[in-house]
Formats: C-alpha cells, sequence, structure tokens
C-alpha cells in the first residue's frame, strides 16, 4: 500500500536510517567482518526489491519442478513468514503443489535449517524462498522477483516507500524475471550487462472449491457468477487485475493484509457484502486458501489456480543450467 505523501516525507529520515543500515551489513558481509555459510548442496535464491507480492512462491514452484522433473533432490528454505509450528501459508500451498517429493526446512536461520536436511536427506538443490537479503547464506544464482506493473523509481526505502534495498541492488542478481509486463523495465538502463531479464506472467490453470477434492475446472464449469474477489497477499491488486486479464466476472473485491487469517467475523462479512452484490460465490488465491477456516463459510469460495508462464522459457532454463553448471555443476 502507497502511504499518503505527507506520511512519506515524514519518514524520510527514518528511511536514510534504514538505508545507512542496509548498506553498512553488505559492506560487512563484503569485507568478511561478517561470515557467510555455505552448504554441500547448490543454492538457488528467489528474491525481490520490495515488500509485497511480485511472484516469489510461484516462481519457488516453477523451479522446484524444473528440477525434480531433472531427477534432483530438491529442498525448499524459507522463513515460514507470519507462520507458526514450522510452517506457514506459503509453505502449506508448496507442499500441496509439490506432494512429499520434495524437503522443506522453516526457520530463520535458513543455514541451520539446511544442514539438518543435510544429515538426514540427500538434498542436490536448495531453494531458498525470500532470499535476496539474507546474505548469511551463500548461493550459487540470485534470481530476483520485479513488479513489472509498478514503477519502482518512485518507489522510496522502508519505512517511507517498499523498497527493501536500493534499486542498485540489482547489480548483485544474475537474472530478473519481470512479472505482470513483457516490456523492459525502467530498471535496467545503467546495469543490463549484469544480469539476465525474462519475463513471466500468471497463467490460470483452473479453480478447485474449497473443501472439496475434485480437479481443477475451467472457469465454464464454475458458473456464470458474477463471483466475488477478496486476498489477502502482498499485491492484492495482482491478483484482482490478473481476475479482470481471465475474464472472471467480478462484482466486488475487498483487499486484507498479506498473511492474513480470516475469522467467522470475516467469513460473515465477505458473505454479506458479496450477496449485496449479487455474487453467487466466492473467489480468492491458493495462499488464501491455507489461511481459511471453512466451517465459516456458507457461500462456495473457489481457488484460482496458477502458475508462471515465461516469454523464452527455453532460454531461462539454458541461463539457470548454464551459471549453475559454471559455479557448482551440482545441478547442471
Amino acid at each position: 500500500m502507497t502511504l499518503p505523501k505527507a506520511a512519506r516525507v515524514a519518514l524520510y529520515p527514518l528511511s536514510r536510517v534504514y538505508d545507512c543500515g542496509v548498506s553498512l551489513r553488505k559492506s560487512l558481509y563484503a569485507k568478511g567482518w561478517l561470515k557467510r555459510k555455505r552448504l554441500n548442496a547448490t543454492v538457488v535464491s528467489v528474491g525481490n526489491l520490495t515488500v509485497g507480492g511480485t511472484g516469489k512462491t510461484p516462481m519457488v514452484l516453477w523451479l522446484a519442478q524444473k528440477f525434480a522433473a531433472e531427477g534432483k533432490n530438491v529442498a525448499i528454505l524459507s522463513r515460514g513468514y507470519r507462520g507458526s509450528h514450522g510452517t506457514s501459508d506459503e509453505v502449506e500451498l508448496l507442499k500441496h503443489r509439490l506432494g512429499e517429493g520434495v524437503k522443506f526446512g522453516v526457520g530463520a536461520d535458513r543455514y541451520l535449517s539446511g544442514r539438518r536436511l543435510e544429515t538426514t536427506q540427500n538434498v542436490d538443490v536448495f531453494i531458498l524462498d525470500d532470499g535476496f537479503q539474507h546474505l548469511q547464506l551463500c548461493r550459487d544464482l540470485d534470481i530476483v522477483m520485479l513488479d513489472g506493473s509498478r514503477k519502482l523509481r518512485d518507489e522510496w526505502l522502508l519505512p517511507a516507500g517498499s523498497l527493501r534495498e536500493p534499486i542498485s541492488a540489482c547489480r548483485r542478481a544474475d537474472i530478473l524475471i519481470v512479472s505482470r509486463k513483457f516490456e523492459r523495465p525502467t530498471i535496467e538502463a545503467r546495469d543490463a550487462q549484469s544480469f539476465s531479464i525474462f519475463y513471466a506472467q500468471t497463467r490460470l490453470l483452473g479453480f478447485c472449491q474449497l473443501g472439496a477434492h475434485q480437479r481443477e475446472r475451467y472457469l465454464s464449469e464454475i458458473g456464470a457468477g458474477p463471483f466475488f474477489a477478496f486476498c489477502g497477499i502482498g499485491n492484492p491488486a495482482g491478483f484482482f487485475a490478473d481476475l479482470t486479464r481471465w475474464h472472471v466476472p467480478v462484482a466486488g473485491r475487498r483487499p486484507f493484509r498479506d498473511h492474513h487469517r480470516y475469522s467467522t467475523r470475516d467469513a460473515q462479512r465477505l458473505e454479506n457484502e458479496a450477496r449485496s452484490l449479487g455474487a453467487t460465490a466466492l473467489v480468492t488465491t491458493e495462499k488464501d486458501a491455507q489461511n481459511l477456516f471453512l466451517r465459516a463459510f456458507r457461500m462456495p469460495i473457489w481457488v484460482a489456480v496458477i502458475d508462471l508462464v515465461f516469454t523464452a522459457q527455453s532460454e531461462l532454463e539454458a541461463t539457470i543450467d548454464r551459471i549453475l553448471g559454471s559455479r557448482r555443476g551440482t545441478a547442471a
């Protein structure tokens, strides 16, 4: 969410302090005063520059499926943000989509989680979820996700804006994935030689009814609608825009805070608003499905199942393999 300009200006001094802290931390790692740690297996990091959704989870899913299809033993390291008991909504989403073939290490110390897995499992590739700023852990490939619908040059650093690091931090990346846009971002003008750029869009695979163990259904199979859309993800506007792009008839929309856990009261409010607008059912994201208390809802809830589609997928795969082959060889 973009803050009002007055609030951004008031918070700007804190952004300068934050910038100094980020720069100092990177410098300490670069000079070796803070030690980086390396796991035995290849590490592929997926991260971003901003708070909010850029498509990290679909990218992690795509990478895990790619490496697993190549016969690699894959493990995902996640902080488990706003989760509990060693899991989170994003982890549960990935487990649901990937099955038992992929292992998970969840915790703030990703190195420790990785070492625990390595002592008990045969791991060829670790995928470090939301890892661009996790400098403690060495990685062999850095993939940074950018939301092409947002103009990063207009963004400010935290807490006045949404940037975790200055735009120049992209120079540390090996690959940029620009989502929701199929044209060159404004970010690459000075630094295009330091990374490869690819473009992606979210693709709708179908809809699953929450609580029903059925195959994914096409839009034409779930009724004429209209539907009431809601979500608690990092970029709710992106999900709502995707519904429009997928030609899903939407009567109304309701965003919630990222990782929101829905209460019975939330369910009542959503259904009352949906009915008042003439909606016949609710529609939400796979991540939100992990935070819903099904028995609190009376209206049907359809969950949009997605993946990423790239404009040059074979080139992206070749670039990933080339970089990993030149650095470690484990995942090549």
